[in-house]
């Protein structure tokens, strides 16, 4: 028997989260047992384990979109008992039982192998939230964007996207401008690397089609009236790689910034992200990611403690990384 965070549909369609004990015959049929040794806390979890939104359709679910532990077993000839395995996206956690247990399933091909510098515990400080940051440094990098270009702009800074692509930015030698809601979070973001703090009210402030140049490149995480304003302050030929929707999922902007400044927006995925460009991500966390990144944005909940941990995400009460240990 291990121990896993169930969500259950109430009468009233209230979400209702409890922990309890599993058998392995209670895991849905996959391929590959792993042995879960740490999971993690993002955004969309919390609305998963509060009920916020329709992220859970199918109950009972155990939540948690990210795992990495030991295979105890395996069907695939990919992987082999005692291999380290990562797992992120794929809608494990959403439509598969996901990371919030002791023990869990997963099919071959939704893993990836632990990158050499990496284990289980630095792979779920950085999660999806990091994977996510990862793929947008690529994506700026990919669209030409250069350190000696100018200042990359990050939204949603002190959360856990933000946290990452700020630290990973400055390391790999850009001028990193952060926005954030929260005073309290200035010294933390200046701590990763950012050297211009930005108040979430003047970036959400109403735009004109084009305002002046101020960024070369961006990584936004919230979407809505910001991600109008950071379109707007593009530099020509800068590029916006687009990854989250935490203020809103609409976009009221125009096609100036496009057609007059050469400016492109690019939507980043993690779900569905292909195996191979998954594994270069992976790679590329554990040799740009300083060391000194995996204690300062990461604190270790229990799953005793997510329903409470994840009340705080939702209330944007939660800075950097949350690491959840199955085992505590």
């Amino acid at each position: 028997m291990f121990k896993a965070l169930v969500l259950d549909q109430a009468e009233d369609k209230k979400t209702v989260a409890e922990v309890k004990e599993l058998s392995v015959d209670d895991l849905p049929k996959q391929e590959v047992l792993v042995a879960v040794e740490y999971s993690s806390l993002n955004y969309k979890d919390g609305m998963a384990v509060t009920g916020t939104g329709k992220i859970i359709r199918n109950f009972p679910m155990v939540p948690g979109i990210d795992l990495a532990g030991k295979v105890i077993e395996s069907d695939s000839d990919k992987y082999k008992a005692g291999d380290s395995v990562i797992l992120t996206g794929w809608g494990v956690g959403e439509r598969y039982w996901g990371g919030y247990s002791q023990q869990a399933k997963a099919k071959a091909d939704w893993l990836v192998p632990m990158p050499t510098g990496l284990d289980s515990r630095k792979a779920m400080i950085i999660g999806t939230a990091g994977f996510t940051a990862m793929l947008c440094v690529m994506t700026l990098e990919e669209a030409g964007v250069t350190p000696d270009q100018g200042p990359v702009l990050v939204t949603g800074a002190a959360g856990g996207v933000g946290s990452i692509a700020v630290t990973l930015l400055s390391k790999l030698g850009y001028e990193v401008a952060a926005v954030t809601g929260r005073e309290n979070t200035h010294e933390y973001l200046k701590g990763l690397g950012a050297s211009q703090i930005l108040s979430r009210e003047e970036m959400s402030a109403d735009t004109r089609p084009l305002e002046s140049q101020r960024w070369a490149g961006a990584v936004d995480t919230v979407g809505g009236n910001i991600l109008a304003r950071v379109l707007a302050e593009m530099d020509y030929n800068g590029a916006v790689a687009a990854c989250g929707l935490a203020s809103s999922f609409k976009l009221n902007t125009t096609v100036m910034p496009f057609i007059l400044r050469n400016v492109s927006l690019r939507g980043t995925d993690s779900v569905s992200c292909p195996p191979e460009r998954r594994a270069q991500a992976w790679q590329r966390l554990a040799a740009d990611l300083p060391e000194s990144a995996y204690e300062t944005i990461s604190r270790t909940v229990g799953l005793d403690q997510l329903v409470e941990v994840s009340q705080e995400i939702m209330a944007g009460q939660v800075q950097g990384r949350v690491l959840v240990d199955p085992n505590l």
